[in-house]
This record gives structure tokens, C-alpha cells and sequence, in this order.
């Protein structure tokens, strides 16, 4: 009886429609990013090694997510994604703890980082807010009320620690400029 009620709460793998699906959105990323990184600056016209252009890194991934979701578009439709049955069964649709409204939640810090922070507060600062609210909005739905002021401590101990790492490992080590 035990291990049918265990069996029974296993989330089954997705369905090979979505992971096609999945590799059309990756493909289209990996593209996107290539061409960004195909038109990046090179400074061989001002002498310098070609291959120390800021692109071939990005590009590089670009590459490997791209070939990575050809793999998986293949792989799924040899496992039938093409068929008229390739959608995921209803009882698939919605999986315990996954929430659009946390997707969105974090969508929306990635973005607030990039266009709201970046460049107009030191970078130091911009990590340290991005960790911080992550970690405070995302622990405060699991952390029990008398816990939440030293949460919100925590998250704000984090973003600082992280914030200040992060800028001198750049900076310092990897001897990158930071906005």
C-alpha cells in the first residue's frame, strides 16, 4: 500500500510535444544570442588577438544551446511529438509546487535587475538588491511568522555578501569592469 501511495505522487517526465516545444524556444534563443555575439566587436582593425573578442564566449554558448536543443528536438520527436497525441495528459498540466506566479515573480526581478538597477546604481549594490528580494519573496510563503524578521535579516545578509563577492571576484580576479 505504501508504495503504491509513493508511486502515485511521482510527477511522470513531460510529454515529447513539450519538450519540442521546449527546443524551438531554446533554438530561437541560441540564434538570437549567436547573431548578438556574431556583431560584437572584434579590435582586429586596432591590432588585437581575435581571439580575446567579448563574443566568442557568448557565442560559444550560443552554440552549445543550440546544439543541445537540437538534440532534445530530436530525441523528442522520435518519441512522438509530431503525433496527434503528443500533448500532455490533464492530470500532467498541473504539477504540485510549480506556480505561474513564481515563474512571473522571478521573470520580473531578472527584468527589474537588468533595466531598473544595472547602470544606474553600482553593481554592488544592484546584486545585493536582486539576491536580497529574491531570497526574502521567495522564503516568505514557506517561513513561519515568528521566523520572518530574521528572514528578511538573512536575505538581506545574503544580497550584501553576495553583492560585494561577486564585484571583487570580477573585478579583482577576472579584471572585468562592472557597471
Amino acid at each position: 500500500m505504501a508504495d503504491e501511495s509513493a508511486a502515485s505522487h511521482v510527477t511522470p517526465p513531460p510529454k515529447a510535444r513539450t519538450d519540442l516545444i521546449t527546443a524551438a524556444v531554446l533554438f530561437a534563443f541560441a540564434a538570437a544570442a549567436f547573431a548578438g555575439a556574431w556583431a560584437m566587436p572584434t579590435f582586429t582593425d586596432r591590432g588585437g588577438d581575435p581571439f580575446t573578442a567579448p563574443g566568442i564566449v557568448p557565442g560559444f554558448h550560443a552554440v552549445i544551446i543550440g546544439v543541445l536543443s537540437l538534440v532534445l528536438g530530436v530525441r523528442a520527436v522520435l518519441r512522438g511529438a509530431l503525433r496527434a497525441d503528443g500533448g500532455p495528459p490533464p492530470e500532467w498540466r498541473r504539477v504540485e509546487g510549480a506556480s505561474n506566479l513564481r515563474l512571473a515573480l522571478a521573470a520580473a526581478l531578472g527584468v527589474g535587475l537588468v533595466f531598473g538597477l544595472i547602470g544606474r546604481v553600482p553593481f554592488w549594490i544592484a546584486a545585493a538588491v536582486f539576491v536580497a528580494s529574491f531570497t526574502i519573496l521567495f522564503e516568505w510563503p514557506i517561513t513561519p511568522r515568528e521566523r520572518r524578521l530574521r528572514r528578511i535579516a538573512e536575505g538581506i545578509a545574503l544580497g550584501l555578501v553576495t553583492g560585494v563577492v561577486v564585484t571583487l571576484v570580477f573585478e579583482r580576479l577576472f579584471l572585468v569592469r562592472l557597471p
